[in-house]
């Protein structure tokens, strides 16, 4: 029997700050107030353009892939600007290294507050300056990682540039610097940071040493760091309590894994994961996890977390699996009882039921949808997915889904889309969008 999985963390994530706030009404942190990529309350355009339902469009400074995070009356990015003289160029020398866009100056890494009423920039904090030691991929950016807020401390994780928390008026409180990473091909970092009721877990997976720890949320302590063997990785952990236990569950190298939050001890494990190149983000629901990838291994599997415990390698905590049109870039979208997901970075999205791995469809290919690097999320019965040529197209969630529309603006598109009331965020290479309707 599949037993219904509860959200229980969704309120304790953000409980010391929000008893008077109704948590899904925003967009705290990657992939959405309860991590599958659904803004439950959210109701957004399903048409716009340039000359329509366009609330605003502010030009932000340098360039960043990070996804907005939403909360109250304000949107918070992240960037990187560079600045001042050009000096002599460097690649990295990470494994594999090619089609790296080179540094040649310093950067100021940046968290920015933008108003939801009219795009103002509320406030621009630098909390870093270096040259950095080495670019990333000519797609990416050295601003990947979306930060995370619970309403009252926000944290902005850039990596080898550090943790960083600072207060929602951009007042720094902390950081911790975790030294230099070393991606694999030096194509740059994207993992973002977790919270969960007072620890904030960071995952740093490269060609080097690496980790999972999880840190004091008020302090910045360190409370416990665990040795990960594999190679590079740029998937984010989710946190999903079992049986009133908080496990961090993480797709890496080869294998998902799960630890227990209060001490980094590993619970489970299942190979089956590409040996390189996870970037695919988890997602929990229905007392399962859905983890997947492709590059060298095309998978989706479905975990049972209440038959997971030690190396899994076959039935029953095997739910389901599938061998074709695995995501690799954008990650997983649990809507309800369908799952989605991207094939490769195509514009093909599969729909299936989430309890079986049945085709509900199955493959959809989404037309004037090419390229796809951010994640698609869900909102009003509706699921968003943007390209990086600007468009974004919007279909139903239902076990036929309707094509609703297809919206081109004048930007390119990697980070993931955001929800909140009536709002959907758009972030581009040159732009932040608000669409609403007028």
């Amino acid at each position: 029997m599949i037993m219904v999985f509860a959200f229980a963390w969704i309120v304790a994530v953000f409980d010391s700050a929000a008893s008077n706030v109704v948590v899904e009404a925003y967009w705290p942190q990657w992939r959405g107030p309860m991590g599958t990529g659904v803004a439950p309350l959210a109701d957004p355009p399903v048409e716009w353009s340039e000359s329509k339902n366009i609330r605003w469009k502010r030009r932000l400074p340098g360039k960043g892939h990070s996804t907005p995070i939403i909360w109250g009356d304000r949107v918070f990015v992240t960037t990187a600007l560079p600045f001042g003289d050009s000096l002599t160029p460097t690649y990295g020398d990470s494994r594999g290294a090619h089609d790296v866009v080179p540094i040649t100056q310093v950067h100021k890494f940046i968290v920015l507050a933008v108003s939801r009423r009219d795009g103002a920039i509320l406030w621009q904090k630098t909390v870093h300056e270096e040259f950095p030691h080495e670019g990333a991929h000519y797609t990416s950016s050295l601003a990947s990682p979306s930060a995370v807020t619970d309403g009252e401390l926000l944290f902005a994780f850039f990596g080898s540039r550090g943790l960083h928390c600072l207060d929602l008026d951009g007042e720094s409180k902390w950081q911790v610097d975790l030294g230099k990473m070393h991606p694999l091909h030096a194509h740059g970092e994207g993992s973002s940071p977790v919270l969960h009721h007072d620890a904030i877990v960071i995952l740093w997976d490269h060609e080097g040493p690496s980790f999972l720890a999880a840190f004091d949320k008020r302090t910045g302590e360190e409370r416990w760091k665990v040795t990960r063997e594999g190679l590079s990785s740029w998937s984010t952990p989710i946190v999903v309590e079992h049986h009133g236990e908080p496990q961090v569950i993480v797709s890496g190298s080869k294998r998902v894994m799960a630890y227990d939050l209060a001490t980094g001890k590993l619970l489970w494990q299942r190979e089956g994961l590409s040996v390189e190149n996870v970037v695919a983000t988890p997602v929990a629901g229905h007392g399962m996890v859905y983890a997947g990838s492709t590059y060298d291994r095309n998978i989706v599997m479905a975990i049972r977390l209440d038959r997971a415990e030690g190396e899994i390698s076959k039935e029953p905590p095997i739910a389901w699996t599938r061998t074709r049109g695995a995501p690799y870039v954008p990650s997983f979208l649990l809507y309800g009882n369908a799952l989605f997901y991207h094939h490769h970075f195509q514009g093909i999205l599969t729909r299936v039921d989430a309890l079986t791995g049945e085709d509900r469809p199955g493959p959809i290919r989404l037309d004037g949808i090419n390229t796809v690097f951010g994640s698609p999320i869900g909102a009003a019965g509706r699921v968003y997915s943007s390209d990086i040529r600007g468009a974004t197209v919007v279909l139903s969630n239902k076990n036929a889904p309707e094509i609703l529309a297809l919206n081109k603006l004048e930007d390119r598109f990697s980070a993931s889309p955001a929800a909140a009331g009536g709002e959907l965020y758009l972030r581009g290479e040159r732009f932040l969008y608000c669409i609403a309707e007028e």
